[in-house]
Order: C-alpha cells, then sequence, then structure tokens
C-alpha cells in the first residue's frame, strides 16, 4: 500500500511540476502582424510602421533576432528583455527610392517563445517621383545635357547600315548649334533641329554603316563635339559595335558542312597577384566543323590586355594557339577582361574568352 501511495506522490508532483514549467513561458502578442502603407511617394524617403507587442507570457521576453526579406527594409526591435505584461516593439523602414510599382516584404522575428518564428509583412506602392531635367538628361556638356555620352549598335551584320538616336536638351537661355570632329567615313551624325532653341529637346541621329566599315570585330569611335562654331572639342561621344558576317544567304547543306569553333577553355582564372606582375595564357582554337575555320577579329576590352592566334585561318579538325598576356600595371583589384573573337563559324560567330583574378597592391 505504501509503495502504492509512493507512485501516486511522485507521479503527482511530476505532473504538478510540468505544469508549472509549461505555465513559465514568455509569449510574443502583436497589435497587427500585417500592415499596408498604401501609396507612397518615391521622394517623400523612407516609410515607417511600429509593429507593436506584449509579452503575454509569465517570463521576460527576447528578441533573439529580427531579419527583413530585403535590403530595402530596415528593421529595429527592443534589445532590452521585456517582462511579463510590458510592451516592445518592431519598427520598419522601407526605402522607396528607385523602387517603382508594388511590393510586398516579410520581416521574420525570433525571440524565446513556442513556435519561434513569427512573420510581418508590409506592402503598398510606391509612386515614382516625378523626373527632373538632371534624370531625363544626366551628362552636361555645358551648353547642352545628354540622355547618354554612349550609343552601342551591339551586333550588326557587315552589309548591314542601322541608325539610332541621343537625346538632348539645351537648359540655357540662347539657341544652340553643335559641330562634330573626326567623324569616320562609316558613321553619319546630325543634330535635330540643326539649331537647338532655348529650353527645348533634340537628338543627335546617328547611323551606323558597317559595310563603308569594310572590317569584323569591334569597333569603337570618339566623335568630338563643339556648340556655336567655337573651336574647342572638349567634350565627345562613343559610337561602337560588334560586326559580325551575314549568314541569312548560306543553305542547309552550307550550314551543314560549315566550320564550328571550340576552345580549350572559355576563361583563365590567375588567382591573386601583385600589381605590376604580368601573366600569360594559352588558348586553343580548334576547328570541329567541315570547312576552314577564319578568325575574323580579336579585340581585347583594355589596352592592358594582348592576343592574337597563331594562324587566322584553322583547316577541319586543326587547331591553333592564342596566347594572352594581362599586365596588371595600375590595375588593383577585381579584375575582369574580355576578349572578343569573330569567326565565320554561322552558330558562333561571336565569342567571348575571359582573362579575371584579383590584383594587390
Amino acid at each position: 500500500m505504501n509503495r502504492i501511495l509512493k507512485i501516486i506522490l511522485i507521479t503527482g508532483l511530476a505532473f504538478f511540476a510540468n505544469k508549472i514549467n509549461a505555465q513559465s513561458l514568455a509569449e510574443i502578442q502583436f497589435e497587427t502582424m500585417d500592415h499596408s502603407f498604401g501609396k507612397i511617394r518615391e521622394e517623400a524617403g523612407p516609410a515607417v510602421f511600429n509593429f507593436k507587442f506584449t509579452n503575454t507570457g509569465t517570463i521576460p521576453l527576447i528578441i533573439q533576432g529580427v531579419e527583413a526579406s530585403c535590403g530595402c527594409t530596415t528593421p529595429q526591435w527592443s534589445k532590452e528583455p521585456i517582462l511579463p505584461g510590458k510592451p516592445g516593439f518592431i519598427k520598419v523602414s522601407y526605402n522607396p527610392e528607385q523602387r517603382p510599382g508594388a511590393f510586398a516584404k516579410s520581416i521574420t522575428v525570433n525571440a524565446n517563445v513556442p513556435r519561434s518564428a513569427r512573420v510581418l509583412t508590409i506592402s503598398g506602392e510606391v509612386i515614382p517621383k516625378a523626373l527632373e531635367l538632371t534624370d531625363l538628361y544626366p551628362f552636361d556638356f555645358g551648353k547642352i545635357r545628354l540622355s547618354s555620352t554612349e550609343l552601342s549598335f551591339v551586333k550588326i551584320k557587315n552589309n548591314e547600315l542601322k541608325t539610332d538616336t541621343i537625346q538632348l536638351y539645351n537648359p540655357g537661355i540662347s539657341p544652340v548649334s553643335v559641330k562634330f570632329k573626326i567623324v569616320p567615313p562609316h558613321i553619319t551624325i546630325k543634330t535635330i533641329p540643326a539649331v537647338i532653341p532655348p529650353k527645348s529637346k533634340a537628338i543627335f541621329l546617328i547611323t551606323f554603316d558597317a559595310a563603308k566599315k569594310g572590317e569584323f570585330g569591334v569597333v569603337t569611335n570618339r566623335i568630338y563635339l563643339s556648340f556655336n562654331s567655337e573651336d574647342k572639342f572638349d567634350n565627345a561621344i562613343k559610337v561602337s559595335a560588334v560586326i559580325e558576317e551575314d549568314f541569312s544567304s548560306l543553305s542547309a547543306a552550307d550550314l551543314a558542312s560549315a566550320p564550328h569553333i571550340e576552345y580549350n577553355s572559355r576563361g583563365f582564372d590567375f588567382g591573386e597577384i601583385p600589381e605590376g606582375k604580368k601573366v600569360d595564357y594559352t588558348f586553343v582554337i580548334m576547328n570541329k566543323g567541315k570547312r576552314d575555320l577564319i578568325i575574323r577579329s580579336v579585340t581585347a576590352s583594355c589596352g592592358c590586355t594582348t592576343g592574337q592566334p597563331a594562324s587566322n585561318v584553322i583547316a577541319p579538325g586543326a587547331n591553333t594557339e592564342m596566347k594572352v598576356s594581362f599586365d596588371s600595371r595600375e590595375k588593383v583589384g577585381m579584375q575582369n577582361k574580355i576578349i572578343t573573337v569573330i569567326s565565320n563559324d554561322p552558330a558562333h560567330s561571336t565569342t567571348i574568352l575571359r582573362v579575371m583574378g584579383n590584383v594587390k597592391k
């Protein structure tokens, strides 16, 4: 009998201890877990909302961490333990700069509570700010402002002619005319209108004639500007293109028997080197096709990188080496140089090789 009473007593004490322990918990109770900012204006700056909560448990509540789903959202929170019955906060700031349109972001809250993670959400719509002249025409050439100082025609066939524009604006109180210097034969450029009235828009109409250039590969030209018949050409715009061969007239049989370019590698990582060191790597160019592979052009993205194949004509089944050198003088930091290869492979007319690594001072 004493043994039975002893078992009942122990069982009762264990149940009572578990009940006490189960009641000794922190608990977090938010007033709301979702907030909509509605429509906010981009120029108004960060939108802020305070998620308020109470510790409805029986021991101090500790916020162990708060993580936002986006770098545009910044949380702050109560850092001290929150006693039972006391309030706390999770303050969330959303930065709308350069983020027009609808948004929905989550904020994960971890604390010493059952089912630890709590997820808060903010949402709304950013009304973009009205663009100013400096936004539309960020490049200041004194007499005029430009939307861009570069125009890339990207890829263009060797018999193709393309036209594009650069937008400009006369912010002054007097008319402006533009004169151009060092315009190559394959490029034509004119201002429309020829005389830009004060506080008015205009365009540079630029035409690139690849047939007149008569070359393949990366082509870059700088065209210098002067204003109102001045003889100062202090400003320039850059016009570029990658000229490829036009294969549109090839038959199915021609394509089946075409050359096919392959490489031993598409990139060389030289790791970490001290500034001033020169590194070399040999790319192997292979012809896996049925006709001669012709390397039309090899162009590096930087004067610090050089390389040309040992042979520009590679027979079917043969290969050639192309030694590439990178000179790290005055090139401190992470480097990623591009070598553009243009060939007569219809499937891979343009291929990109890379030389990369880190140059230490």
